[in-house]
């Protein structure tokens, strides 16, 4: 894989291109809502007419059911807009991912303080796509609890857990960001996201779990979040590492966070006081992992 460096004309000239088609997919969504809100007044308008006169006439019910035909064209039209301009905003992602990455393999390392890095991957995790399907779409993988496919490869850049060895010999699940995949090896490299000196690891598919892509809103889509019992492994607030725990209470919006008890021998019932846990940073558990 070929990555874009900051330098590179060509990832410039395509971050350029997908702001200007994000410009002009906003001004026609724009366009579209002000039809969509003239609509929708002349809608209440017939309904507080029809209320008044306590009937409903032949004309009116036609006309009625016109403009809600008109409302609902409206609707799809803003919302095949709206997508097509976090595609794009998506597709800027990608590239500044790969730019990132190219300039750290070109010696150009980057050093992030403590608070700006815990800061930094609050944002990452509020900001990922909620999942909004069209009617009757099942959430893909990858959003809130849903596992990857079988076959699925991270991205360059995309946020994994990554089983490392530390110099004392134990395995503990770090928060990483994937650099690249191998297909002849089935080997990823993945940069720890705290490391200062960002060193590198090479490990097995069965080492690095992709982390959600996707929030599941808990209004629409339920069957897509962890239910409260079920054992998980997290990030430790204000850490990049993962420790086992249980979940409390889910999320109750797409903008909430779930409530994890985490496994604590110092407290009598083996298990710390609820911690918020953004839904991006919790995974399912399997033999390897290790508790806190």
């Amino acid at each position: 894989m070929s990555l874009l460096s900051a330098s590179d004309p060509q990832a410039t000239q395509k971050i350029n291109v997908c702001l200007k088609d994000i410009v002009k997919t906003v001004k026609g969504y724009d366009h579209v809502r002000l039809t969509s809100e003239s609509n929708l007044n002349a809608m209440s308008t017939l309904h507080k007419k029809i209320e008044q006169d306590d009937r409903i006439q032949g004309p009116q019910r036609n006309k009625l059911k016109q403009i809600y035909e008109d409302v609902i064209k409206d609707a799809d039209k803003e919302e095949e807009l709206l997508r097509k301009a976090l595609d794009k905003i998506y597709q800027i992602r990608q590239i500044r991912s790969e730019m990132r990455i190219a300039a750290r393999n070109a010696g150009n390392k980057e050093t992030i303080r403590r608070g700006a890095l815990m800061k930094m991957l609050a944002t990452s995790a509020q900001t990922i796509p909620l999942w909004v399907g069209r009617e009757g779409e099942d959430p893909p993988p990858l959003c809130g609890a849903m596992p990857a496919e079988a076959n699925y490869v991270a991205q360059t850049g995309d946020m994994a857990a990554a089983l490392v060895r530390s110099p004392d010999g134990d395995e503990n699940w770090i928060l990483a960001e994937v650099v690249t995949y191998n297909q002849a090896t089935g080997r990823y490299e993945v940069d720890d996201i705290d490391e200062e000196q960002k060193d590198r690891h090479a490990l097995s598919r069965r080492k690095v779990i992709p982390l959600p892509t996707r929030r599941a809103c808990p209004e629409t889509n339920p069957e897509a979040l962890y239910e409260p019992g079920i054992t998980v492994m997290a990030i430790y607030p204000q850490t990049t590492c993962f420790y086992k725990g249980v979940i409390k209470e889910q999320p109750t919006t797409g903008s909430d966070e779930y409530q994890v008890l985490f496994e604590d021998p110092s407290y009598a019932d083996g298990y710390s006081p609820p911690l918020y846990v953004a839904q991006r940073y919790i995974i399912t558990v399997t033999d390897k992992k290790k508790g806190k």
